[in-house]
Protein backbone atom coordinates (compact mmCIF):
# COMPACT_ATOMS: atom_id res chain seq x y z
CA UNK A 1 0.00 0.00 0.00
CA UNK A 2 2.71 2.47 1.04
CA UNK A 3 4.79 1.66 -2.07
CA UNK A 4 1.78 2.35 -4.29
CA UNK A 5 1.22 5.70 -2.57
CA UNK A 6 4.91 6.60 -2.92
CA UNK A 7 4.92 5.63 -6.61
CA UNK A 8 1.77 7.66 -7.11
CA UNK A 9 3.39 10.60 -5.31
CA UNK A 10 6.53 10.27 -7.44
CA UNK A 11 4.39 10.41 -10.59
CA UNK A 12 2.78 13.58 -9.27
CA UNK A 13 6.13 15.17 -8.36
CA UNK A 14 7.89 14.76 -11.71
CA UNK A 15 5.74 17.16 -13.71
CA UNK A 16 4.90 19.12 -10.58
CA UNK A 17 2.98 22.29 -11.06
CA UNK A 18 2.94 25.20 -8.65
CA UNK A 19 -0.19 24.02 -6.82
CA UNK A 20 1.08 20.48 -6.41
CA UNK A 21 4.43 21.68 -5.06
CA UNK A 22 2.62 24.05 -2.68
CA UNK A 23 0.68 21.06 -1.34
CA UNK A 24 3.95 19.10 -1.05
CA UNK A 25 5.51 21.93 0.98
CA UNK A 26 2.43 22.41 3.15
CA UNK A 27 2.32 18.70 4.02
CA UNK A 28 5.99 18.63 5.09
CA UNK A 29 6.78 22.14 6.29
CA UNK A 30 6.21 21.73 10.03
CA UNK A 31 8.15 18.49 10.23
CA UNK A 32 10.99 19.90 8.11
CA UNK A 33 11.32 22.93 10.41
CA UNK A 34 11.14 20.67 13.47
CA UNK A 35 13.88 18.35 12.16
CA UNK A 36 16.12 21.30 11.25
CA UNK A 37 15.41 22.95 14.64
CA UNK A 38 16.49 19.83 16.50
CA UNK A 39 19.56 19.26 14.33
CA UNK A 40 20.62 22.88 14.75
CA UNK A 41 20.34 22.65 18.55
CA UNK A 42 17.34 24.92 18.94
CA UNK A 43 18.02 27.81 16.57
CA UNK A 44 14.50 28.55 15.33
CA UNK A 45 15.43 31.27 12.84
CA UNK A 46 18.11 29.13 11.26
CA UNK A 47 15.72 26.16 11.15
CA UNK A 48 13.16 28.23 9.21
CA UNK A 49 15.85 29.37 6.76
CA UNK A 50 17.26 25.88 6.31
CA UNK A 51 13.81 24.38 5.69
CA UNK A 52 13.00 27.10 3.16
CA UNK A 53 16.30 26.53 1.34
CA UNK A 54 15.67 22.77 1.35
CA UNK A 55 12.27 23.24 -0.29
CA UNK A 56 13.83 25.56 -2.86
CA UNK A 57 16.56 23.01 -3.64
CA UNK A 58 13.94 20.24 -3.82
CA UNK A 59 11.90 22.24 -6.31
CA UNK A 60 14.97 22.86 -8.45
CA UNK A 61 15.94 19.17 -8.28
CA UNK A 62 12.50 17.76 -9.18
CA UNK A 63 13.53 16.91 -12.71
CA UNK A 64 16.34 14.77 -11.32
CA UNK A 65 14.12 12.75 -8.97
CA UNK A 66 14.45 9.16 -10.19
CA UNK A 67 12.00 7.50 -7.82
CA UNK A 68 14.64 5.11 -6.43
CA UNK A 69 13.61 6.07 -2.90
CA UNK A 70 10.47 7.46 -1.36
CA UNK A 71 9.71 11.13 -1.89
CA UNK A 72 10.13 11.73 1.83
CA UNK A 73 13.55 10.08 1.96
CA UNK A 74 14.61 12.13 -1.06
CA UNK A 75 13.38 15.39 0.47
CA UNK A 76 14.76 14.77 3.98
CA UNK A 77 18.14 13.92 2.47
CA UNK A 78 18.08 17.38 0.85
CA UNK A 79 17.08 18.87 4.21
CA UNK A 80 19.93 17.12 6.07
CA UNK A 81 22.44 18.34 3.48
CA UNK A 82 21.08 21.86 3.91
CA UNK A 83 21.50 21.57 7.72
CA UNK A 84 25.08 20.43 7.20
CA UNK A 85 25.73 23.31 4.80
CA UNK A 86 24.36 25.76 7.38
CA UNK A 87 26.59 24.30 10.10
CA UNK A 88 29.68 24.68 7.92
CA UNK A 89 28.91 28.31 7.13
CA UNK A 90 28.07 29.04 10.76
CA UNK A 91 31.47 27.62 11.76
CA UNK A 92 33.22 29.78 9.16
CA UNK A 93 31.34 32.91 10.31
CA UNK A 94 32.17 32.12 13.93
CA UNK A 95 35.83 31.67 13.05
CA UNK A 96 36.01 35.05 11.33
CA UNK A 97 33.84 37.06 13.73
CA UNK A 98 35.24 38.12 17.07
CA UNK A 99 32.03 38.41 19.11
CA UNK A 100 30.30 35.08 18.41
CA UNK A 101 30.09 34.33 22.16
CA UNK A 102 28.08 37.51 22.72
CA UNK A 103 25.21 36.28 20.56
CA UNK A 104 22.14 35.20 22.54
CA UNK A 105 21.45 31.49 22.76
CA UNK A 106 18.25 30.44 20.99
CA UNK A 107 15.25 29.65 23.17
CA UNK A 108 12.16 27.67 22.30
CA UNK A 109 9.22 29.72 23.58
CA UNK A 110 6.85 26.80 22.97
CA UNK A 111 8.67 24.62 25.46
CA UNK A 112 7.15 23.61 28.77
CA UNK A 113 8.59 21.86 31.79
CA UNK A 114 11.56 22.50 34.02
CA UNK A 115 13.79 25.11 32.31
CA UNK A 116 16.92 23.93 34.13
CA UNK A 117 16.32 20.35 33.02
CA UNK A 118 15.69 21.51 29.44
CA UNK A 119 18.99 23.43 29.49
CA UNK A 120 20.85 20.33 30.76
CA UNK A 121 19.37 18.14 28.07
CA UNK A 122 20.02 20.77 25.40
CA UNK A 123 23.64 21.08 26.59
CA UNK A 124 24.05 17.29 26.49
CA UNK A 125 22.62 17.18 22.95
CA UNK A 126 24.83 20.11 21.99
CA UNK A 127 27.91 18.22 23.18
CA UNK A 128 27.25 15.42 20.68
CA UNK A 129 29.07 15.49 17.37
CA UNK A 130 26.89 16.71 14.50
CA UNK A 131 26.71 13.16 13.07
CA UNK A 132 25.63 11.72 16.44
CA UNK A 133 23.05 14.48 16.95
CA UNK A 134 21.62 13.98 13.45
CA UNK A 135 21.20 10.24 13.99
CA UNK A 136 19.74 10.70 17.49
CA UNK A 137 17.23 13.31 16.25
CA UNK A 138 16.08 11.18 13.33
CA UNK A 139 15.80 7.89 15.23
CA UNK A 140 14.64 8.93 18.70
CA UNK A 141 12.90 12.27 18.19
CA UNK A 142 11.53 11.82 14.66
CA UNK A 143 10.89 8.09 15.17
CA UNK A 144 12.53 6.91 11.97
CA UNK A 145 13.97 3.43 11.73
CA UNK A 146 17.73 3.02 11.59
CA UNK A 147 17.40 2.06 7.91
CA UNK A 148 15.33 5.16 7.14
CA UNK A 149 17.81 7.40 8.97
CA UNK A 150 20.67 5.77 7.05
CA UNK A 151 18.91 6.48 3.75
CA UNK A 152 18.22 10.10 4.72
CA UNK A 153 21.77 10.68 5.92
CA UNK A 154 23.36 8.81 3.03
CA UNK A 155 25.32 6.56 5.40
CA UNK A 156 25.60 2.83 5.89
CA UNK A 157 23.24 1.25 8.42
CA UNK A 158 26.23 0.11 10.49
CA UNK A 159 27.59 3.66 10.62
CA UNK A 160 24.22 4.98 11.76
CA UNK A 161 24.04 2.29 14.47
CA UNK A 162 27.54 3.22 15.61
CA UNK A 163 26.72 6.94 15.79
CA UNK A 164 23.49 6.17 17.63
CA UNK A 165 25.27 3.94 20.14
CA UNK A 166 27.91 6.61 20.81
CA UNK A 167 25.24 9.30 21.15
CA UNK A 168 23.26 7.24 23.65
CA UNK A 169 26.39 6.42 25.66
CA UNK A 170 27.35 10.10 25.76
CA UNK A 171 23.85 11.18 26.82
CA UNK A 172 23.66 8.46 29.48
CA UNK A 173 27.02 9.53 30.84
CA UNK A 174 26.21 13.25 30.74
CA UNK A 175 22.76 12.82 32.33
CA UNK A 176 23.52 9.88 34.64
CA UNK A 177 22.64 11.80 37.79
CA UNK A 178 19.11 12.36 36.47
CA UNK A 179 18.64 8.64 36.02
CA UNK A 180 19.70 7.96 39.62
CA UNK A 181 17.30 10.64 40.92
CA UNK A 182 14.45 9.07 38.98
CA UNK A 183 15.07 5.67 40.58
CA UNK A 184 15.09 7.06 44.12
CA UNK A 185 11.54 8.35 43.84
Amino acid sequence: MQIAVQTEMADVLRPMEAEAFAAFVEARRDRAVRVAYRMLAGDEGAAEDVAQNAFLRAHRALSGFRGESSVDTWFYRILVREVQRHRRWRAVRKLWSGDAELAPTPVDERATGDPALRRRIAAALGALSPAQRDVFVLVHLEEQTVAEAAAVLGKAVGTVKSHLHRALESLRSELADLRKEGRER
